[in-house]
């Protein structure tokens, strides 16, 4: 019995420290390369915890916070009259940041006191939405009152009261969608970490997994759907160049290009090409205004489909302004157009009428797009179309006789100041090489505009900068009165800016989202309420949704410059025996035929 109960097998408790107790497939130890430990979890990684159920329309009360603030300050003025449509889309997007804002700040304090996120109380929820309530009406009421203002000072219709119910309503529709977006893309960066976390560790899984998704939206963004996007567009816009407006005849007078004798055909010009010379005061018209007898103005343009490539274009497009005798004219105007090939009619009709029709116009389409469009992504078709259009022009201009020349003028509006801009090197290159020019809207990326403001004469603004006492560029936003500096000579070539202080064109910038523009820091032009502030983030959707309507206004604000032109051509031209009264009945004959 004895020798039976030694042979037993020892029980647990009386087994030696040496010897290792047995152990079950879980508690075996992990072989090499397995990352799981002895506790069944993950290292390097909390214990998963059971995550709430998403709701998709569920807002946190800090972002909610900060989406009440945003909304409120999008309904501030800016330099245009706003649109129910255009104020909810600015304030649905400057909400979605808020939200934003909002979660940030509330993610950051949790992180400094070291506290989870707790959800908010009932109450709380209450006091927000009695809060919310009393400063959505008031700041609408504001918005409204100051909408009002700045349609009385541009003498623009009142807004519709359907407004107060759109705005909201768009707001709302932009939000939900931007956070959605903006949830996806979070969603998105954590399944990425996940994924990573199998063969790095869990902190550099995170830190890669947002930097591959941030990356690839950013990519996306900047590449494929900017790119496909404008490539679609530019195949949109390439079917209406195919139209023509209506009252818009083929030409049946030699001095137009897709008239007889022209080299270049009626149907290559494109929509925009069409309507340049097939418009525009006749020799009776011109007569008319002037008592004495007027030429036919010459106007030489080619389409994009008149020729391959800019170069060629501008080539064809100076042959066919020989042939029509433009350069045998007492003025010859060098056009860089606007987007789709657009020319302002305010710019060559006026100087047509001044010169009793002894001009002559040409020009080049470098785009489908229309000007908003080709703000943004035809830049460098501008330069190259403004580069090319003038070396041609002057190349056979100066092989002519120094008394048998035309003067040569040289005229842009938007993205064509840009370009016609580009041909020149600064002042002097443009005070030796062209007999004038008119430069309307510039944008703040132009070279030489910006070298021009950024270099002023110490004391003036930016919204009226003096240049070099004014010798040879001088800035106006109303040519009909004097152009400061008023004291001081302006001899020789006179190059003279359209500037309107209302004008989006002008001020916009990437720079608005983080830095105070100095033009809001100093005293608002004569069209701009002196509400306007610069908010962060706010203001730049604010110009940003500007740019559309920007021509949408009454003449002499915003980007309509039409007829300005009278009174600018005027200035630089200095014509014998012109008076106020012929100006004011030349402005409104330009503006009739708008």
């Amino acid at each position: 019995m004895s020798s039976s109960a030694s042979r037993e097998r020892p029980s647990r408790e009386t087994l030696p420290a040496s010897v290792p107790e047995p152990r079950d497939q879980a508690d075996r130890p992990a072989a090499p390369g397995d990352r799981t430990g002895a506790d069944g979890a993950r290292r390097g990684r909390r214990p998963a915890r059971e995550r709430p159920r998403r709701r998709p329309f569920r807002y946190t009360l800090p972002g909610t916070v900060g989406t009440l603030v945003f909304f409120c300050l999008s309904l501030t003025p800016s330099l245009l009259p706003r649109t129910g449509l255009t104020q909810g889309l600015i304030s649905g997007i400057t909400a979605a940041f808020g939200y934003g804002v909002g979660v940030a700040v509330a993610a950051a304090w949790r992180a400094v006191v070291d506290r989870d996120a707790r959800r908010a109380r009932r109450r709380s929820w209450l006091v927000l939405a009695g809060v919310a309530l009393v400063c959505v009406v008031a700041a609408t009421v504001y918005g409204r009152y100051w909408q009002a203002r700045i349609r009385e000072l541009m003498d623009a219709p009142a807004d519709s009261a359907v407004s107060v119910v759109v705005v909201p309503l768009v707001a709302g529709v932009v939000f939900v969608v931007l956070v959605a977006l903006a949830r996806a893309i979070r969603r998105a960066g954590s399944w990425t970490a996940q994924l990573l976390d199998r063969w790095i560790g869990a902190r550099a899984a995170r830190l890669l997994g947002w930097a591959v998704v941030l990356t690839g939206v950013l990519l996306l963004l900047t590449g494929v759907v900017v790119d496909q996007l404008v490539a679609a567009a530019d195949r949109a816009f390439s079917l209406r160049n195919d139209r023509t407006d209506d009252g818009v005849a083929q030409p049946v007078v030699p001095e137009r290009s897709g008239g007889p004798g022209s080299l270049i055909s009626w149907t290559s010009l494109g929509r925009e090409g069409r309507t340049f010379v097939g418009t525009g005061p006749s020799a009776g018209d011109i007569g008319a205004f002037t008592g004495a007898a007027a030429r036919q103005p010459v106007r030489a343009y080619a389409g994009l489909d008149s020729a391959a490539s800019a170069e060629l274009r501008a080539r064809l497009a100076v042959d066919d302004l020989a042939r029509a005798g433009g350069f045998d004219r007492a003025y010859l105007l060098v056009v860089t157009t606007t987007g789709s090939g657009w020319v302002d009619p305010g710019a060559v009709d006026s100087l047509e009428y001044l010169a009793g029709g002894d001009s002559a116009t040409v020009a080049i389409q470098y785009s489908y797009l229309p000007s908003v469009l080709s703000y943004v992504v035809d830049s460098d078709r501008a330069r190259e179309a403004g580069r090319e259009l003038f070396d041609a022009v002057y190349e056979r201009w100066n092989r002519l006789p120094l008394d048998d020349r035309p003067r040569l003028l040289v005229a842009g509006e938007s993205l064509g100041s840009f370009g016609g801009e580009t041909a020149f090197s600064g002042e002097y290159d443009l005070r030796n090489r062209t007999g004038g020019a008119v430069f309307a809207g510039p944008p703040e990326f132009n070279t030489l505009y910006r070298e021009f403001v950024s270099d002023r004469d110490e004391g003036s603004r930016e919204v009226a900068p003096e240049y070099r006492d004014g010798r040879t560029v001088r800035f106006t936003d109303d040519p009909a009165e004097d152009v400061a500096p008023t004291g001081e000579p302006w001899d020789g070539s006179r190059v003279l800016y359209l500037v309107h202080p209302s004008d989006p064109i002008v001020w916009w910038t990437p720079e608005l989202l983080y830095a105070r523009p100095t033009w809001l820091e100093e005293h608002r032009g004569d069209d701009v309420v002196h509400a306007v502030r610069w908010i962060p983030f706010v203001t730049f959707w604010q110009l940003t949704a500007d740019l559309p309507s920007a021509g949408n206004v009454p003449d002499g604000h915003g980007h309509v410059y039409r007829s300005q032109y009278v009174d600018a051509w005027a200035r630089v031209l200095q014509p014998p025996g012109w008076d106020a009264e012929r100006a004011r009945q030349l402005r409104g004959l330009v503006a009739a035929d708008a």
